[in-house]
């Protein structure tokens, strides 16, 4: 447990802001969240399960925000706690715009325990499988 008077404890309004940039991902609000970025917040910024922005964005079908924060250098094969990626989230969610996008840019579908072509086979989807395929 760390004692709110060291240096290392985070304020609640600390706090706060840190969650409304997660919410910023998740809500795909693009303009906002690259503006913080672009002051200087990472763009592989991590939540408490290991879940990026990135991860968020696309779990949430936000193309565009996915798109901006690999321009701001986010790490395309980041994974959550649970060996889950943005690609993963794209082929989980059946998004297949953003899973051609993030295999064009490099996504490793095989990355993972929970990786992308682990789930076309869990959630049987063919479809996504072949579109993997593609760009294997």
């Amino acid at each position: 447990m760390t004692d709110s008077n060291t240096p290392d404890a985070l304020s609640e309004e600390e706090l706060a802001f840190l969650h409304s940039i997660f919410d910023l991902a998740r809500e795909g609000n693009t303009e906002k969240l690259m503006a913080i970025i672009d002051q200087g917040i990472p763009a592989d910024l991590t939540d408490a399960k290991g879940d990026t922005l990135m991860i968020l964005a696309a779990y949430n079908g936000h193309d565009a925000t996915v798109s901006a924060l690999l321009e701001r250098g986010a790490d395309i094969n980041r994974l959550n706690d649970k060996g889950q990626g943005a690609l993963t989230c794209a082929v989980f969610r059946k998004n297949e715009p953003l899973t051609r996008l993030l295999l064009a840019r490099g996504a490793d579908p095989r990355l993972g325990a929970q990786n992308a072509l682990a789930v076309t086979q869990m959630f049987d989807l063919p479809e996504f499988k072949a579109v993997i395929e593609e760009y294997l």
